[in-house]
């Protein structure tokens, strides 16, 4: 009957035989039963198997302001390679109590509202959220291919997605600016579990690789991908020469402490951020306190500029840049600062991948933003029971996996 095709398409299971519509309470069932040519499949491969009898109910789309439930005979087949399993329905995934145009509105959802929104519409829990996503993500990745085809130029970097220490590592296509993989953990083992996926024919295709100063990422990098060239993050760099200069200013700083000078170890105190930002952004009371360091205390504006230079190094073209380097790592050498004679010989030991960065202008700067991005959606994952939830959410969000609403193209 007509009607009964309406009523199917409502609650997304066109591929099935509506046989009665109940009303339970608040709720409408709707019993159905799979056309002759879906029935006694494996719901994991779908092949034909013998089966046993069963029953089962699947939540579909609310019909107004009721919950709405589909309810067929769902057996279980004994299928040769999967053994015993439900059998397949056209319109819920294997393993699941929802259909599928159900779970497809929630990862939509997800991926634009806030988990309070997802919860009171579709009226589930952020736990039954995770859940769905993760099968939405599995599905979304069959259905749009691997994202780790045709990957040449990638970054590598982690982001602490739970207090405790908990991270989770992200690769992504430099190319697209997508996320491509990610996985919970921070050490050498978890980037190899990322070259096993990728497979040796495809890591032999990745020309460059870029990343922090981690050797959890280098050593594994050049264990894996020996052929790629390793770009190291030039804000990373800097952030060492900054962390240096501080060190210097401490230094300082207790020295007038120890020698009774309050009043000059309370001003070092508030010039920091006169050393550490860039001069064409200080103010004119910052500029002044670093104009009076240049004339009390030659060794700290001696740490200023080695900050600088070295920051100017990667705002030069490639060939003047690595003259400039050369330059700078003499200086360091020979400054007479503890804190910088160490980053000398950091930055000599890095000096390869330093210099591929100067020479193919790759940086972590695309991974950086996207981390920005991700950080927001772990703040809407939070209350999920894994990582795996959170990592299937940002696939879906940012890494070209994003779901269409029911009925969409």
């Amino acid at each position: 009957m007509r009607e009964d095709r309406v009523l199917a398409r409502l609650v997304g299971v066109e591929r099935a035989v509506v046989e009665a519509v109940l009303v339970e309470g608040d709720a409408i069932v709707v019993r159905v039963r799979p056309r002759r040519r879906d029935a006694s499949r494996c719901g994991v491969c779908g092949q034909r198997a013998r089966g046993y009898e069963g029953a089962r109910r699947w939540r579909a789309h609310d019909l107004g302001t009721s919950k709405a439930f589909i309810e067929a005979e769902a057996p279980r087949v004994e299928c040769a390679r999967h053994g015993v399993v439900v059998v397949r329905t056209g319109w819920a995934r294997h393993g699941s109590r929802f259909t599928r145009a159900f779970e497809q509105q929630v990862a939509w959802l997800a991926t634009h509202c806030s988990k309070t929104a997802v919860c009171e519409l579709m009226r589930i829990s952020w736990y039954t959220v995770g859940r769905i996503i993760e099968r939405v993500a599995a599905d979304e990745r069959i259905r749009q291919g691997d994202p780790l085809e045709g990957l040449t130029r990638i970054g590598i970097d982690e982001l602490s997605f739970r207090k405790g220490q908990r991270y989770i590592t992200v690769v992504v296509d430099h190319d697209t600016g997508r996320l491509v993989w990610a996985r919970e953990g921070r050490d050498k083992k978890t980037v190899l579990g990322f070259f096993d996926e990728l497979g040796a024919e495809r890591t032999a295709r990745i020309r460059l690789v870029s990343s922090d100063l981690g050797d959890w990422i280098t050593r594994a990098v050049r264990e894996r991908c020996p052929q790629a060239t390793l770009c190291l993050d030039p804000y990373h760099v800097v952030a060492l020469a900054s962390s240096a200069l501080d060190e210097v200013r401490r230094e300082v700083w207790q020295q007038a402490r120890r020698a009774g000078d309050s009043t000059g170890a309370r001003w070092l105190k508030g010039a920091r951020w006169a050393l550490w930002k860039r001069p064409e952004r200080l103010s004119e009371r910052q500029q002044a306190k670093l104009a009076t360091i240049e004339h009390v205390n030659r060794r700290l504006y001696r740490a200023y500029l080695l900050k600088e230079q070295l920051r100017l190094v990667f705002h030069s073209t490639p060939d003047e840049a690595v003259a400039l380097l050369e330059a700078w790592l003499v200086w360091a050498r020979r400054c007479r600062i503890a804190s910088f004679v160490k980053l000398a010989k950091t930055i000599t030991q890095n000096k390869p991948g330093i210099i591929a960065t100067l020479t193919h202008r790759l940086s972590n700067a695309r991974i950086e933003a996207l981390n920005t991005t991700l950080r927001l959606i772990c703040r809407r994952a939070y209350g999920f029971h894994s990582a795996d939830a959170l990592i299937a959410l940002a696939m879906l969000t940012v890494g070209g996996l994003r779901p269409t609403l029911p009925g969409r193209p």
